[in-house]
């Protein structure tokens, strides 16, 4: 028999996704086969799973802290908003529709939603004993309570418990603990077996008397205070962590207003580097590297760096630094982009950077959507150092890139090549996400930091350390034996 526990926070950004993933991790060592839920996620970071679909990139962190491949039943409404309120819907892993936010609910959620919810964790429950399920936003959204389809109608459906968790960094913890309990429905808070309280920095004495106020007034325990963990290498699926990424600028990677997939640099972050999201081509000043990140809406974001006035100066460091292009970033710095059928909005054609040797066709709505592994065979400048290594990642995207006579190939993914570099060698692009997850192609920027990439570590072994660290603390700082107790 199956069993589920829910994790709720009182706002987004409060620490549900990082409760879910030490909770698998903790469950997993445990010896329990456990596997993580999300029934909607609305991200712009995902990820491939090993059947080719794909899912917000936290269930796969959480599926990786539970020991087990990630598959699109952990997560199987994907919601990847496009800009101009509207949304590309991927269902179990598949893009489904793209749709107007303010027809979400009526169109889609309440119509198709439970359906597809209810069959997905059907099949989790064949294959494992526990489901630790995230909730998303705050269950208690007046406005939209009565068409939520990822909190209190989840617990429903999995007849789960939820822990419910705040964040007191933000302030007003107690307010927020007590309001979001008092707006639900009797049968929903009777759900509610227990409170977290996350990211407190502070003294504990101090704390004491509003945990035992807020435990009388709601009737719900406070089942532990987790301190503010420092320089956790974990990734953060929510955009508001860019807010926070403080950097010396070493590395500048534009911050698209579509931006997707940043966690593709959060290897650079643990090693040291020093890297800047950039909104204005001002801040950049004497970069060690460009980076153009991937983008739900190529073309629209290729508009944008116009108007910004970034071409001009990133076209200026040609040849002097290293200017890489990922995904949809590929797409931008290439000659043109060509949209005859709509795909990506209104507009059929727009030039790209010019600094690739390379042409973007969108043909038909159909996402590449895989796993892939293989090796640098560029023999162009900067990269001809990396020849025959191995580099690993997935594939998320629409459109087909074709080279022209002064582009060559940066890779062989297992007989299909992949990207491009241009004559000098310092500019590259390439659909891989994850790219710098193994330490390959982080050497180039070797004579910029003092690392020993000898000995840099693959993502995951970055990971492994960093749950055992994060599993040690919460299981230190909260009633887990009464958590576990939970499970039926």
């Amino acid at each position: 028999m199956t069993s589920s526990i829910m994790v709720q926070g009182t706002t987004s950004h409060a620490g549900k996704s990082f409760l879910v993933t030490i909770l698998c991790k903790i469950f997993a060592d445990r010896g329990y086969k456990v596997a993580p839920f999300k029934s909607q996620n609305t991200s712009l970071n995902s990820y491939v799973t090993p059947e080719g679909g794909e899912i917000a990139r936290a269930q796969a962190i959480q599926a990786f802290a539970a020991g087990i491949e990630p598959s699109t039943d952990m997560n199987p409404i994907l919601v990847k908003p496009k800009g101009d309120s509207r949304s590309q819907i991927v269902v179990n892993g598949r893009p489904y529709k793209d749709i107007m936010a303010r027809n979400y609910y009526e169109e889609f959620a309440l119509k198709e939603g439970p359906a597809i919810i209810k069959k997905a964790l059907e099949n989790l429950a064949r294959k494992y004993e526990v489901i630790v399920i995230e909730g998303a936003g705050s269950p208690a959204e007046i406005n939209l309570y009565h068409q939520d389809i990822a909190n209190m109608r989840v617990a429903d459906m999995a007849d789960a418990p939820v822990l419910l968790i705040a964040d007191i960094d933000r302030g007003g913890v107690f307010a927020s603990i007590y309001g979001t309990i008092e707006l639900l429905k009797e049968e929903h808070k009777k759900r509610i077996r227990g409170v977290i309280i996350n990211k407190f920095r502070g003294d504990f004495e101090i704390l004491k008397p509003g945990i035992k106020m807020i435990e009388d007034l709601t009737k719900k325990p406070v089942l532990g205070v987790l301190p503010f963990i420092q320089n956790l290498r974990l990734p953060s699926e929510d955009s508001v962590s860019l807010e926070q990424i403080k950097g010396r600028g070493e590395i500048y990677v534009i911050r698209l207003p579509r931006i997707s997939n940043f966690t593709d640099f959060d290897p650079l972050l643990y090693e040291g580097f020093g890297v800047k999201f950039v909104q204005d081509p001002s801040e950049i000043r004497s970069p060690r590297a460009i980076i153009i990140p991937g983008t739900k809406s190529t073309v629209e974001d290729m508009l944008w760096l116009k108007e910004k006035g970034f071409p001009e100066k990133i076209r200026a460091y040609k040849g002097k630094v290293p200017i890489i292009g990922i995904c949809g970033g590929y797409q931008i710095l290439g000659r043109k982009i060509v949209d005859l059928k709509g795909i990506e909005g209104s507009i059929r054609e727009v030039e790209g950077l010019g600094l690739l040797d390379v042409e973007t066709y969108f043909q038909v709505y159909e996402k590449t959507t895989t796993r892939v592994k293989g090796r640098i065979i560029s023999e162009r400048g900067l990269f001809s150092e990396l020849k025959g290594k191995e580099i690993y990642g997935y594939e998320i995207h629409m459109g087909e890139t074709k080279l022209g006579r002064n582009a060559y190939p940066f890779c062989d993914l297992g007989g299909k090549l992949d990207g491009a570099t241009d004559e000098t060698g310092t500019i590259m692009g390439t659909y891989v996400h994850g790219i710098f997850d193994a330490p390959t192609l982080r050497r180039i920027f070797k004579t910029h930091a003092e690392i020993d990439f000898e000995d840099a570590e693959n993502i995951e072994e970055v990971w492994k350390k960093e749950l055992d660290r994060a599993a040690e603390i919460v299981s230190r700082h909260i009633d887990i034996e009464e958590i576990i107790g939970w499970i039926k």
